[in-house]
């Protein structure tokens, strides 16, 4: 089992270089990516954020299918709506009952997107972000007391989510009874809460944005480290960066870079660098070293 879970780090890691893994774990979303190129399509990574919604350990979940969420309440039609958008190879958003690690379920909004190679289109890997699905809860008081009403904060309205009821009907006291209290404007605040497991209701247009949004970000990392200067990982590593320089480089920048680096320095210049191809960029470059529990840079 450790021996194929390196294997699962092992080819992730070989892609993407270690501050492209850093930055994805700085993204305060919460989401996965997953391997369909490997037996059992694994996670081959997840976020903090991900570990902090479900509770789950970075070794609980690298390795393992996205299955180990689901549980008994979890609607078979959405999972099979989600295998067939992985069989398409096609993006799809579904709103989804899974399960944290102590086993409490809770209503997520789950946007699945294909990673596409860039030398051959092929499919690489899904990116898999999940917005947990929250309903604003306003407090109001009565001359009877405080009365809890649950608002779902999507297109359908009021009529379809009043007191707690998402597509159900309301009977019509109900709804003149809400409208009074509403009309006594005696609000004293609100808090989100999560949907009951019997409670389905769509997510609200605020909730796919934000997983629209996570999704763009992620692709943005993703994406930005090969495009910025055309080598692949390969090409990169075990060499000096002076292949970065061309022919209008500026020199006293390399000299201030060496000087950082022999006297142990933090430094950020503005460099002339060139890519694969031999067009140039302006790269703003900040060189600090990273330092052991004694206070020197490892050598």
């Amino acid at each position: 089992m450790d021996s194929q879970l390196g294997f699962i780090e092992q080819s992730f890691n070989s892609r993407y270089p270690f501050w492209v893994r850093q930055v994805l774990d700085e993204l305060p979303d919460s989401f996965i990516i997953t391997d369909p190129c490997t037996s059992g399509h694994p996670i081959v990574f997840a976020s903090r954020g991900f570990f902090k919604m479900t509770g789950f350990s970075r070794d609980e979940v690298i390795g393992k299918n996205g299955r180990v969420f689901q549980g008994p309440k979890t609607s078979r039609r959405s999972v099979m709506e989600i295998r067939e958008a992985i069989r398409e190879e096609r993006t799809i958003q579904t709103s989804i009952l899974n399960y944290r690690r102590d086993g409490s379920p809770f209503w997520m909004l789950f946007h699945l997107c294909p990673v596409f190679s860039k030398e051959d289109g092929s499919v690489i890997y899904f990116v898999g972000v999940q917005v947990p699905i929250v309903r604003k809860q306003r407090h109001l008081r009565s001359g009877f007391g405080r009365i809890g009403v649950s608002l779902c904060e999507d297109s359908s309205g009021f009529g379809e989510s009043l007191l707690g009821s998402c597509r159900r009907e309301v009977c019509l006291d109900s709804v003149v009874e809400l409208g009074r209290v509403l009309a006594m404007d005696l609000v004293l605040g609100s808090d989100d809460r999560e949907l009951e497991v019997d409670e389905h209701c769509e997510a609200s247009d605020l909730e796919k944005r934000k997983a629209a949004t996570a999704i763009n970000n992620i692709f943005s990392v993703l994406s930005h480290y090969s495009k910025l200067t055309g080598y692949a990982r390969h090409e990169v590593l075990g060499r000096n960066c002076r292949f970065l320089r061309g022919a209008d480089t500026d020199f006293k920048t390399i000299f201030q870079i060496k000087e950082s680096i022999q006297t142990e320095l933090a430094c950020t210049v503005c460099i002339l660098n060139y890519r694969k191809d031999k067009s140039s960029f302006w790269n703003l470059l900040h060189i600090s070293p990273v330092r052991s529990a004694s206070g020197k840079p490892p050598h």
